[in-house]
């Protein structure tokens, strides 16, 4: 989000806060991407600011509640609020629970369980929801079109682009069972805290095979859960590197160092398998 922008989301985060009778005098931004997340204090209460008009924020707080009464390892939504979506000087705000962060990682172990255990729960709730493809198109519109990507050079157009076409087909030829999924549970999206994992930022669900999320995770949760298709998950791997590589390109894209990031998304792509975790990626590109 732009600074100019992000000013304004803070006061209207703060300013629902107040209107709902929560303590708030502070704002502090843990991040800015897409969306805004931002720590409100002294009422410690976590939000989540987007321009106004994004459907998928209703989607995400009737999924989270409805996975939150289940039990199932999801981070809640404030429980001093409504669950809904308040709309502020046109702005979206969603309200959750903060948690102080941990000291650690989460052990790959708990990690692989939490997300066996959030798969269990979409199963079980099974609300309509778009597909993974829908995904795959929205990347390569990015990549069919100069104008939304204007820096990608025209041979990694191509090359871009008849990869995602190429991975859509031999993932579908495959015919594996679908089913709601977290749609982006990397680390970012995992929290530690004292009840275990918990899985937050819901606005990319979507459905289709699990290994399509298990293709976001580190190699060592990969390891421990049970039952996937190996095969699928190396495509559902390259399928990860090259729509993340797509967005990245993206001119309006606000992740940081994002062209330094696609530029080596592409060079992973051309280098063939076996295929890098994103975290992995990350981790070269920032020298650890």
């Amino acid at each position: 989000m732009e600074m100019s922008d992000a000013a304004r989301a803070v006061a209207a985060a703060m300013s629902v806060a107040a209107s709902l009778g929560l303590p708030v005098g502070d704002a502090v931004v843990l991040h800015n991407s897409n969306k805004l997340a931002v720590r409100l204090t002294p009422c410690d209460v976590f939000a989540r600011i987007a321009h106004a008009g994004q459907e998928v924020a209703r989607f995400e707080v009737e999924l989270a509640g409805r996975l939150a009464e289940g039990g199932w390892p999801v981070c809640p939504l404030e429980p001093r609020a409504d669950p809904r979506v308040y709309v502020r000087d046109g702005f979206a705000v969603t309200l959750w629970t903060y948690y102080e962060p941990a000291a650690r990682h989460v052990p790959p172990a708990d990690y692989a369980k939490a997300l066996e255990r959030l798969h269990a729960g979409m199963r079980e709730v099974d609300v309509a929801g778009p597909r993974f493809t829908d995904r795959i198109a929205y990347a390569e519109g990015i990549v069919a079109d100069p104008e939304r990507s204007p820096e990608l050079a025209d041979a990694d157009r191509v090359f871009l682009g008849g990869r995602l076409a190429g991975l859509r087909r031999a993932i579908e030829d495959r015919g594996a069972a679908e089913q709601l999924l977290h749609g982006e549970p990397h680390p970012g999206n995992v929290l530690s805290t004292d009840n275990g994992p918990l899985f937050i930022d819901f606005e990319t669900c979507c459905r289709g095979p699990v290994e399509f999320d298990l293709a976001h995770v580190p190699e060592a949760v990969r390891e421990r859960y049970p039952g996937l298709d190996q095969g699928l998950l190396d495509e559902c791997r390259e399928l990860v590197l090259a729509m993340v590589a797509a967005w990245r390109w993206d001119r309006g894209d606000r992740f940081p160092n994002g062209r330094r990031f696609g530029e080596a998304l592409l060079l992973a792509l051309r280098d063939g398998p076996p295929w890098p975790t994103l975290d992995t990626l990350n981790e070269r590109l920032n020298g650890r």
